[in-house]
């Protein structure tokens, strides 16, 4: 019995030193009260105030530095200093690297250049491939036997004349080129579908290519083309979009630099023809006088949500430190991440896309990618400033 009356002065004790220590931390600090009971301490826990005074607490230990760094001699400064410099060089070096990797693509645009004029020709249905061009597996046994007997026997259809009640039978009509080929594109790639409305669909209908072209001199960047044919809506034949991209480390901060990136976009000015702005609608709004309290309707035009705003990016300061509010920064960096995409992954790989078989392939990456986020986050818990004489020296591994 006097055991247990010494352990429970112990314990009251110990909580007594816990809620001294805390209160000297300042206002975040949570003081548990004296002699507090296991169900008290469960009910305290679940008080919102209280965990997120933990909640802050903890958030103040997360990545604070162990003072090793600072506690390490002047010579030792020095040498770590000289390795930053180092560090500098080759950060110099790497952007050398990306210009002429830049330049490298250029060159080699003009190889691929060929295939995606082919390419386009047999889209628009200007050019009818081969037996040999067109000697590729299919995915399935069915499928290539389907294949193979629609190209011996047309399809036939079956339709009754009207005036002497004859079956008539018609063949059926070859279709030219691929049908919606680059609007099946836009729908199937989710970041795109979300811009395109069903308004834009007839539009898109008539989207017959999209090319890109790159820039290596005087500025690193690309500018993408939508070649449109002639239509109900614009006069132009092409829109571009045309992308900036830096590839320079910043003097005030040379060690974020992880390669070119964009920093400005351009589009265009569309022709609209009247009353086909598919970019604008037009609402009826009441306004009421203030003094006569009379009320009018108006009619008033306002943005409306299109595919062809793309072509319509809100401007990018001159200035690299102006300050960009959330909203526009949030729709530039959307739109530059459509340009990239567009530019590295759809274009050079369009029938993919329209097939489908690299989404499947964008989805795998993605999962793979999200995996390796999660890995860096467990890791990130480390002490930033790694302390060698706190390590443990580990155990040899004798041989029995």
């Amino acid at each position: 019995m006097a055991d247990k009356e010494e352990k429970t002065a112990l314990v009251e004790d110990d909580h007594e030193d816990m809620s001294s220590g805390e209160e000297e931390d300042g206002d975040t600090a949570v003081a548990v009260p004296k002699g507090a009971k296991a169900t008290e301490m469960s009910s305290l826990f679940k008080d919102p105030a209280v965990l997120a005074a933990l909640q802050g607490k903890l958030g103040q230990m997360v990545g604070n530095s162990s003072g090793y760094i600072q506690s390490l001699p002047p010579q030792v400064k020095r040498r770590m200093k000289s390795l930053k410099k180092l560090q500098l060089e080759s950060t110099k070096i790497e952007s050398d690297f990306y210009k002429e990797v830049q330049e490298l693509e250029c060159k080699y645009q003009n190889l691929y250049q060929p295939l995606y004029d082919k390419r386009t020709q047999i889209v628009k249905g200007s050019y009818e491939p081969t037996d040999i061009e067109a000697d590729f597996p299919s995915d399935s046994e069915d499928e290539e036997a389907d294949l193979s007997t629609e190209i011996k026997e047309k399809a036939t259809i079956e339709e009754i004349d009207e005036k002497t009640n004859e079956v008539i039978e018609k063949k059926d009509e070859d279709v030219n080129g691929i049908p919606s080929f680059w609007l099946t594109i836009m729908k199937n790639v989710e970041m795109l579908a979300e811009m395109v409305q069903e308004t834009d669909e007839p539009v898109l209908e008539k989207l017959e290519d999209v090319t890109v072209k790159l820039h290596a001199k005087p500025q690193m960047g690309f500018t993408i083309y939508f070649h449109f044919q002639e239509n109900d809506y614009f006069g132009n034949s092409v829109l571009t979009k045309e992308y900036e991209m830096k590839c320079e480390p910043l003097e005030e901060d040379p060690f974020s630099f992880e390669g070119p990136e964009i920093i400005k976009c351009k589009g265009c000015l569309i022709d609209w023809k009247k009353g086909k702005n598919l970019t604008v609608k037009t609402v009826k709004k009441k306004q009421k006088h203030k003094n006569k309290g009379n009320t009018r309707t108006i009619t008033k035009q306002v943005k409306a949500d299109s595919f062809f705003n793309f072509f319509d990016p809100p401007l990018v300061p001159d200035d690299p430190a102006a300050e960009v509010d959330e909203d526009t920064q949030a729709l530039l960096t959307a739109d530059f991440e459509i340009g990239h995409y567009i530019n590295e992954r759809i274009v050079p790989r369009a029938v993919l896309y329209f097939t489908g078989e690299a989404l499947e392939e964008d989805s795998e990456y993605d999962e793979e990618e999200s995996d390796q986020d999660d890995d860096d986050e467990e890791d990130s818990d480390a002490d930033p400033d790694f302390n060698p004489e706190d390590q443990k020296e580990t155990p040899e591994c004798h041989q029995q």
